[in-house]
């Protein structure tokens, strides 16, 4: 009780701070959130890095999408922290960058452009919802068992991803095949995926992105990356602005284009729901309802992070989970992610870095990070059919079609189909039924155009 006393007393500097924030009135002091705001910097700031690589893959441009990330989540980090007064930080997602650049540009055969014109409409529907109040109401809508089956199977995505950046998984016979190390990449991918794993493990602070620099400087040693002959200390901002909002159209046609911005808007709204919820909670900011204060206000800059994503050209940017080691250091406001915000803006300057660091070095990282994220599958009941097998096709079918989209269509269309059969279909929530009907228009594509053509 002291100690809490304590605290209120030092929070109310006099600087205004207090009052806005709410510091005396959660607990908390000026000292504590900025505190909080440097561990959860630390902790997601590997995606300054990662995000280009993964996007560069696919053709964007690597110096560009660093600096543009490192804006983007800066700026999001401080509108989160003033209009929702949340420690929850925002940067570009893990997960539906690797489908933007894996599903649409390489896959569907989009131009990063067009790619992000996607986001960019996403991002505008999702806000377009929160606007109404319907986002919360489409949430409420699918299953729990889905909305986790889709984060377990966004996080084996990236963690298949990331064995294949580093050479260790190739396509043969079978489908996918282990590959023995025999380059010097697949060694460092090996070498950085122990440094990886032992930090993490001894909780070093800023483990992921300290594993990433420094396996990337083991392959400048070994020659797996190399320091090219001209090289811009100067930020980038190349990526900002260019979006296409008609490739996707163009590309696949006007119900494949629809259905594949809506698995993006999906991916978005499970991501963000299950993300502030976590935090909400452990910041002890939940009311006796269940309730999650000022939730508008936290979705509506959610939302606002897919569009000006897609728009910087650096994909939909969303709340991280990672927030939850500056609320595990005393974080309780929106203060917290104020100064994470601030530290983004500062790291502009050390994104020329990117170009420098070599797929391998990234692709431990994604490992991990896939398995995080994969953890919860654990609270998916499989025992029951109706339950476990939509969220086993949902989990399974993402990484082996490198498509969220087919994910969760196959997962939507399962689970609909099991609940009629069981004689249950009024169970199923008619917004579901809508998105299944959809879903199966969406596999039948190829059919139904030689049907019209015919």
């Amino acid at each position: 009780m002291t100690d809490t006393v304590d605290r209120k007393q030092s929070s109310s500097g006099g600087s205004g701070l207090d009052g806005y924030f709410k510091l005396s009135e959660r607990g908390t002091s000026v000292g504590t959130e900025i505190r909080a705001g440097f561990t959860t910097f630390l902790v997601m700031a590997y995606i300054i890095f990662l995000n280009p690589i993964i996007l560069g893959e696919a053709g964007f441009d690597v110096p560009g999408v660093a600096a543009g990330t490192a804006l983007v989540a800066g700026l999001l980090c401080i509108l989160m922290g003033v209009v929702a007064n949340v420690p929850l930080a925002m940067a570009a997602g893990l997960g539906i960058n690797a489908a933007v650049a894996f599903g649409l540009v390489i896959g569907q055969g989009l131009t990063p452009a067009g790619a992000m014109g996607v986001i960019v409409l996403e991002g505008l529907i999702v806000t377009l919802l929160v606007v109404v109040g319907l986002r919360e109401a489409i949430m409420n809508a699918v299953p729990l068992s889905l909305k986790r089956a889709i984060g377990a199977g966004i996080g084996l995505f990236i963690l298949f991803i990331g064995f294949v950046d580093g050479g260790l998984i190739a396509p043969g016979t079978p489908v996918v095949q282990f590959v023995f190390p025999n380059t010097d990449g697949a060694w460092l991918t090996l070498i950085g995926l122990l440094i990886t794993v032992v930090l993490f493990v001894r909780k070093v602070p800023g483990a992921l992105i300290l594993s990433i620099l420094i396996t990337a400087a083991i392959g400048l040693m070994m020659g797996v990356a190399t320091i090219p002959d001209s090289f811009s200390v100067t930020p980038s901002f190349d990526t900002l602005g260019d979006f296409d909002l008609g490739n996707v159209f163009d590309q696949l046609g006007l119900v494949a284009a629809l259905l594949t911005i809506f698995s993006f808007m999906l991916t978005d709204f499970f991501d963000t729901i299950g993300t502030a919820t976590a935090i909400a909670e452990q910041a002890e900011l939940i009311d006796e309802d269940g309730n999650i204060p000022n939730v508008g206000k936290l979705l509506f800059v959610d939302s606002l992070g897919a569009a000006a994503g897609g728009a910087a050209g650096v994909s939909s940017n969303t709340s991280y989970i990672e927030s939850a080691a500056g609320v595990a250091e005393g974080g309780r406001t929106g203060l917290t992610s104020v100064v994470v915000g601030g530290l983004f803006l500062i790291a502009i300057f050390l994104s020329p870095i990117a170009g420098l660091i070599p797929t391998q070095a990234a692709a431990p990282v994604l490992i991990l990070v896939g398995f995080l994220m994969s953890r919860l599958i654990k609270g998916i009941d499989f025992e029951d059919i109706e339950e476990g097998f939509p969220a086993l096709l949902t989990i399974v079918l993402m990484p082996l079609t490198f498509s969220i989209t087919v994910g969760i269509g196959a997962g939507f269309v399962m689970y609909t189909l099991i609940k009629i059969v069981k004689g249950k279909a009024a169970d199923v929530h008619p917004l579901m039924w809508v998105v299944a009907i959809a879903f199966l228009v969406y596999f039948a594509q190829a059919v139904i155009g030689q049907a019209i053509a015919a």
